[in-house]
């Protein structure tokens, strides 16, 4: 996606805009490196007062992140994504699983009700990548795979806004167990009762099986947190 020469008036705003569309369209990628504030004013036709205050704007928002000597980069796609991610740095592990918890087995309940074919063949799909990394002993692998298996069950409530809801979400908690130096798979947890029940459209299944799995997670955080005293 090209950049527009932008017009008179409320210049900062209409490169914030413009800014943000690169992000948000995926054409800046997650941890991609921007251009350069004399790069981008030369691309939007302003000067670089006016790229460095829109810059400055969604590093405050949160899309943007400025390291000293090194450049800027995307830290989140949405606005909502950069305040989750501030805020889960300052939460508790606990906290944050309790969250994915309220989402994911409503989610799960959702989804037995709504989904389709398609959304059974990704669910599906998702499954089988999420056990060969845990098989492969692959720690990072094994998150991204888990978390694009609730992203599948969420896809398929087709409910728009606990799309949007989680998938701003999971990308805040991603960066929070990375930042951590930890990961939530320290167990292995199966998940196939949770696609079972979903494809036999079974509401109550899916609800039991995604509550039984956070349960398990919850359990075993605070089980290590207890030796950990």
């Amino acid at each position: 996606m090209s950049l527009r020469t932008a017009q008179r008036a409320s210049l900062v705003d209409q490169v914030i805009d413009q800014l943000k569309e690169q992000i948000t369209s995926n054409s800046w990628q997650m941890h991609a490196k921007i251009p350069t504030e004399t790069v981008l004013a030369e691309q939007l036709g302003v000067g670089r007062n006016t790229v460095r205050e829109a810059v400055r704007a969604l590093t405050h928002a949160g899309l943007l992140e400025c390291r000293q000597g090194d450049g800027t980069y995307v830290r989140a796609t949405s606005e909502l994504s950069g305040a989750m991610l501030r805020r889960l740095r300052a939460a508790e592990q606990l906290e944050i699983l309790e969250v994915r918890r309220a989402l994911e087995v409503e989610a799960a309940r959702l989804a037995a009700t709504r989904r389709t074919e398609d959304d059974i063949v990704r669910i599906e799909a998702a499954l089988d990548e999420r056990e060969r990394a845990w098989e492969r002993g692959e720690p990072n692998a094994f998150v991204e795979a888990d978390l694009a298996f609730h992203v599948a069950v969420v896809h398929a409530t087709h409910n728009l806004v606990l799309i949007d809801l989680y998938e701003d979400f999971s990308a805040a908690l991603r960066a929070s167990i990375t930042a951590a130096g930890t990961s939530l798979n320290s167990t292995y947890i199966p998940h196939e009762a949770i696609a079972r029940a979903i494809a036999a459209g079974d509401a109550a299944a899916a609800e039991h099986a995604g509550h039984a799995c956070m349960e398990h997670i919850l359990i075993s955080l605070t089980d290590a947190q207890e030796l950990s005293i």
